[in-house]
């Protein structure tokens, strides 16, 4: 684990106020959202990563493109998006 990726396990975790899950407890590479895996996170959520996302590291996406989707997929595709915009 990169420590970027620990550090978007820990900003999601304070984010969403995740109580009983710690920055070990989320692989980089599952599924941040739906059933099948990982956080099972929703569109709410999501909201809410990417308006600290924006905040934190000044990254601002369109909810309605395609690659927003692919880039909320998992902590390492966050972590790429972060590196684009470092």
């Amino acid at each position: 684990m990169t420590d970027l990726d620990a550090e978007l396990k820990a900003l999601i975790i304070e984010t969403l106020e995740l109580e009983d899950i710690e920055v070990a407890d989320i692989v980089s590479d599952e599924p941040l959202f739906g059933d099948d895996g990982g956080l099972g996170l929703d569109s709410i959520d999501a909201l809410e990563i990417g308006l600290v996302l924006e905040e934190r590291y000044g990254i601002e996406l369109d909810p309605e493109e395609e690659s927003t989707r692919e880039h909320f997929h998992s902590i390492s595709s966050l972590a790429k998006l972060v590196r684009q915009f470092a």
